[in-house]
């Protein structure tokens, strides 16, 4: 029934949008899939960090989708969605509320509580007195919606759900996106710091070289010094590196609703960084319209927003409502077993708005702006998708390319190291050329491993852009 429902609201939707909405071009493709190799067509995007080969990303993510507060949240906002539609489902139907009363009456002539006959003690055959009265029955009233009022309250609900439900889908998109560029930042951060220490490791032991070398009187103190701030420079580095891991941990924790410390002892072991998959499956752009929880939820909203336009409409017409009550009295609960104490009542009621200031016209017209700013933001919601599609394209495709330049940049720091070096022990150099090649590649390799994991952020906002992931792991509420 559920599913039906969220169906035929969408439908709903997309003919408000298609008849009152401005138009916005779909382009047949991605201008930047061209220059991002690997891509393709396709529209399978919803497991999509399956791709990057990670186990350790793959439970992260599912333990992120069970504990995440502001996925929490988002489900908490659906479940208040969900309670007031059936607040607007219950104006549909008639209430009946039961009454039970206990009066104890004294009175005279002004009010009608008089006894007739004569009092004791007195010649007066009329005279004031007291009673109890009892009193249980039912009264029930029943709205007919001639002209759909309540009706298209309930609809503008129902798309409030939809809309709802798309808001915690994009909150997971982005929550599955935070979680897997954090990851790949720790362990590009985590690689970083073992290349690091790889050259402090050979920068020392060229370090006690030129000592040697110094203390023969085939070198210079100039020399020692020189690569001994080249040794302390990249100690530097360290603390850096090591603080960026402490922090994207500490991100990490509480993306999975746990304190910032709770992962440090599963994050320190060494592994290997998410690999970027050999194809990335894109779809077109139209399949935005279709896949994109914010998208999805501008167009509940044109669907809420255009039924309340009705709802308010309905304001111009009468309002019949039958109301009744049925019930027993007496003025003691022995009486109630007599049935000359029943009695009922039943009739229609109507109310026809004559004079009203303005205030239903008014109503209606703040209802259409509503709408009319709801189809606004459709159609930024649909430029929007386009355009990060189009960047998340733009800098994955080209991150690629510069990887491959970094690769061969790093090939040929590595070799001009070894090079100067062997020159230097020959004496056919100076040490100032040791230097410098050790700093290029000690540079070109740090760049390299930042441009793999840009690699990976990047192809994560792309499925990011692309509102990949939302349908799984999701509990039903």
């Amino acid at each position: 029934m559920r599913t039906r429902l969220a169906v035929a609201t969408f439908a709903f939707a997309l003919k408000a949008v298609a008849g009152t909405a401005g138009p916005v071009h779909m382009q047949d493709k991605f201008i930047e899939q061209e220059q991002a190799s690997g891509t393709t067509s396709a529209a399978t995007v919803e497991k999509w960090w399956a791709t990057l080969s990670d186990p350790e990303l793959n439970s992260l993510i599912e333990r992120a989708v069970r504990s995440n507060l502001d996925l929490k949240l988002a489900g908490e906002r659906l479940l208040e969605a969900r309670a007031a539609r059936r607040i607007a489902r219950a104006a549909l139907l008639p209430s009946i509320d039961s009454t039970e009363s206990f009066d104890r009456i004294r009175g005279g002539f002004e009010n009608g509580n008089i006894h007739v006959g004569n009092a004791p003690g007195s010649g007066i055959f009329v005279s004031p007195f007291e009673t109890n009265l009892f009193q249980i029955g039912l009264d029930a009233s029943w709205e007919l919606d001639f002209f759909g009022g309540r009706r298209h309250e309930l609809a503008a609900a129902t798309a409030d759900v939809a809309g709802e439900e798309e808001s915690r889908r994009d909150v997971q998109v982005s929550l599955l996106g935070e979680v897997a560029t954090n990851y790949a930042e720790f362990r590009g951060a985590q690689k970083r710091l073992a290349i690091t220490n790889e050259n402090i490791q050979l920068q020392r032991e060229s370090l006690d070289l030129t000592k040697v070398r110094s203390e023969a009187g085939l070198g210079t103190e100039l020399d020692v010094e020189r690569q001994r701030e080249q040794l302390e420079s990249s100690r530097a580095i360290v603390p850096q590196l090591q603080a960026e891991l402490k922090i994207r941990t500490h991100a990490l924790s509480v993306l999975l609703g746990r304190t910032p410390d709770e992962l440090e002892s599963e994050l320190a072991q060494t592994a290997t960084a998410p690999v970027n998959p050999p194809q990335v499956p894109v779809g077109l752009p139209a399949d935005l319209l279709a896949r994109r929880p914010d998208v999805r939820r501008a167009t509940a909203a044109i669907s809420a927003a255009a039924q309340r336009v009705g709802a308010a409409k309905a304001d111009l017409f009468p309002k019949i409502v039958i109301s009744g009550a049925a019930g027993r009295q007496a003025t003691d609960l022995s009486g109630f077993t007599l049935g000359a104490g029943n009695f009922f009542s039943v009739g229609p009621g109507i109310t026809v708005p004559i004079f009203e200031g303005g205030r239903i016209r008014a109503n209606i017209a703040a209802r259409k702006q509503q709408l009319a700013e709801a189809q606004t933001q459709y159609e930024a919601a649909v430029l929007t998708a386009l355009r990060e599609t189009e960047d998340a394209l733009t800098q994955y495709g080209r991150e690629q390319s510069r990887r491959e330049m970094l690769a061969s940049a790093v090939d040929a720091s590595r070799r001009a190291t070894e090079l100067a070096s062997e020159l230097y022990t020959r004496g056919l150099t100076d040490f100032l050329s040791v230097l410098d090649a050790q700093r290029e590649q000690l540079a070109s390799e740090d760049a390299l491993v930042q441009s793999d994991t840009a690699i990976v952020t990047d192809l994560v906002s792309v499925y990011k852009s692309l509102g990949g992931g939302w349908g799984e792991g999701q509990k039903k509420l």
